[in-house]
């Protein structure tokens, strides 16, 4: 199947839907009834994560009738979903509210992604922030644009490369095993600056707008890498998993580091990575 700008444009127009009637109603006014935990006290749940989600996928159902649905909700009730998504002829990945920590504190940094893969392939994405009410979003090959109502379409492009030590990363480590975490940990002072937003929607979206140079992930799930993965290349990054191998979002371990090209990527491979 090829996707075209305006599927993306539908696809972030779903988004743009679920955060509209679900998610900002329910910003800074849910009660302790309306938040579990999944995994741990750091994987939340809200009633607005499950409203938003079953919005998108009854959306995305109707105007891509067929396609498999594999919602982070959804996936979390039953895994078996991910185990179909390198074959299938059409999926989407959904992740109704990345940064729900945020969401949970009170805090406006959470967005709403969804990305299409075609028989594994990565080929459109979207990220919308709800509380800026704009979008980011890519197909394969038509390069990545920021895109909000009443303005015309911005293209995306990554930071220029620079030295290590003056690279600006946001690094996740909490996912990392001993001793990696570690190591990685001590070598952060190897980049120029370092941070973390919790949040995977706006990480990506500042290194695809050149905000950042670096970004450094280890847990993979599809919901959460896949459309800014995709956001990230269409803006002229390069990413790859730590051992150099290309990114599949069927691939939930193995980590991820994007940097503007394939020679930053090597010098933030081996400046975090090697003692």
């Amino acid at each position: 199947m090829t996707f075209t700008q305006q599927d993306v444009v539908r696809i972030a127009d779903i988004l743009a839907e679920a955060a509209r009637v679900e998610i900002m109603p329910r910003f800074k006014a849910l009660t302790d009834g309306e938040i579990r935990h999944k995994s741990s006290i750091f994987d939340p749940v809200t009633e607005a994560d499950e409203a938003a989600e079953r919005l998108i996928s009854a959306a995305l159902q109707a105007s891509f009738p067929g396609a498999l649905i594999v919602g982070e909700e959804a996936a979390s009730a039953d895994p078996s979903l991910l185990d179909r998504l390198d074959a299938a002829p059409l999926a989407f990945v959904v992740d109704p509210i990345d940064g729900t920590r945020n969401f949970v504190a009170g805090l406006p940094l959470f967005g709403v992604m969804a990305a299409a893969i075609v028989r594994g392939e990565v080929v459109a994405g979207a990220i919308h922030d709800p509380v800026c009410r704009d979008t980011v979003q890519a197909v394969k090959g038509g390069g990545a644009w920021f895109c909000r109502d009443g303005r015309p379409p911005r293209r995306l492009h990554v930071a220029a490369a620079a030295p290590l030590d003056r690279m600006e990363g946001i690094v996740g480590t909490h996912f990392l095993p001993e001793p990696m975490r570690t190591m990685v940990l001590n070598n952060l002072p190897r980049l120029g600056s370092a941070t973390w937003l919790r949040c995977a929607a706006h990480e990506y979206r500042m290194a695809a707008a050149g905000f950042c140079h670096v970004l450094f992930f280890n847990r993979l799930m599809p919901w959460d890498h896949a459309p800014g993965w995709l956001l990230h290349r269409e803006a002229g990054g390069y990413s790859a998993h730590f051992d150099g191998k290309a990114y599949r979002p069927a691939q939930t371990v193995g980590g991820l580091i994007c940097a503007p090209d394939q020679a930053s990527w090597q010098a933030v491979r081996d400046g975090l990575l090697e003692g």
